[in-house]
């Protein structure tokens, strides 16, 4: 099996880490340097570059704690990012190159959130049975409720109700750059009422984001007469449009603002994507179901989509060795 060179990222592959991410066939803005950085405070990369000879051939976004790598825990997914190229005999070397190298690099564990299918720009999952050979155990699975928009959409009664309610209380969409009204109005406060949390990103996070991939952060809010009743955030990458964070004033839920919106958002603004990701509707590492949150993203036609998290050995790299045949 071929073996292949692994170091670790640093400052001066800026440029050629954000190149090679922008040519993969698995990789999103997320993988960018500028969106893996925002947060670079909290945790202490450990992104890894693999190489053939001097030839990048795949990459890793991860960080570290203690003995164990993660891909990538300020990240949605992570996972081993190549382009078109690299063929499966490849990635299954290049995953026992990166086990070897933490291995002897004293790392014990390495956590992966596989990226998710519908994020691929073509199938991607070399990864996944690489990860099956080295015996990675399954440690998490959540569920993604995802339409996809090259069907025809089913939309259930109970959301038609919430749109036309939308249109007779005159309901007006927008478009926004400002992130602060409905992180402080509306989104702030559901989350610590609801869920005693707060949102991923501050606001002061998001708008910085927002700066940096104006084109891939977008905010829409929903308004009665002027005023911000329902609201939310986009992530989209090639494929997919994403909802980051979905919110609606509590008492406000009888305008069919949050029902409104999202007919818009499906029909209007993200029309021409292949898939439309309402995210997932999972507490306590996906071992619970929302089942509220669940049923209303079904009822605009979404079904299910599984994002798997695995944990691997380091030491396992030597199963991979009698693979090929």
């Amino acid at each position: 099996m071929k073996k292949y060179i692994v170091r670790l990222y640093q400052e001066s592959d800026y440029k050629n880490w954000n190149a090679f991410i922008g040519k993969a066939k698995n990789a999103t803005f997320l993988f960018h340097r500028d969106f893996m950085e925002y947060h670079k405070d909290r945790f202490q990369d450990y992104s890894l570059i693999v190489l053939d000879g001097e030839k990048w051939v795949a990459v890793l976004p991860a960080n570290v704690v203690d003995d164990e790598v993660f891909s990538h825990q300020g990240l949605t997914y992570g996972g081993l990012v190549y382009n078109e190229k690299v063929k499966l005999t490849a990635v299954i070397g290049i995953f026992k190159s990166i086990l070897f190298f933490l291995n002897d690099n004293n790392i014990e564990k390495l956590q992966v959130k596989l990226i998710p299918s519908i994020y691929h720009q073509k199938p991607s999952e070399e990864l996944n049975y690489a990860l099956f050979l080295a015996e990675a155990r399954l440690i998490r699975r959540d569920s993604m409720a995802v339409i996809d928009l090259s069907k025809k959409m089913v939309i259930a009664a109970g959301r038609k109700e919430g749109i036309v309610k939308g249109e007779k209380n005159k309901l007006e969409v927008k478009e926004v750059v400002d992130f602060e009204l409905f992180w402080n109005d509306i989104l702030v406060p559901n989350l610590a009422k609801k869920h005693q949390a707060k949102p991923v990103h501050s606001l002061r996070e998001i708008t910085k984001l927002k700066e940096l991939f104006p084109e891939n952060i977008r905010q829409f809010n929903v308004y009665e007469n002027g005023i911000i009743v329902a609201g939310t955030t986009f992530f989209e990458s090639d494929e997919v449009a994403h909802c980051q964070y979905i919110s609606g004033k509590e008492d406000k839920n009888e305008l069919g603002g949050l029902d409104f919106l999202h007919y818009y958002l499906l029909t209007e603004v993200f029309n021409k994507k292949r898939f439309f990701d309402f995210g997932t509707s999972n507490e306590n590492q996906g071992r619970k179901l929302n089942n509220g949150l669940s049923y209303w993203k079904e009822s605009f036609g979404a079904s299910t989509i599984v994002h798997d998290f695995y944990e691997v050995e380091s030491a396992n790299f030597n199963l991979l060795d009698t693979v090929l045949t």
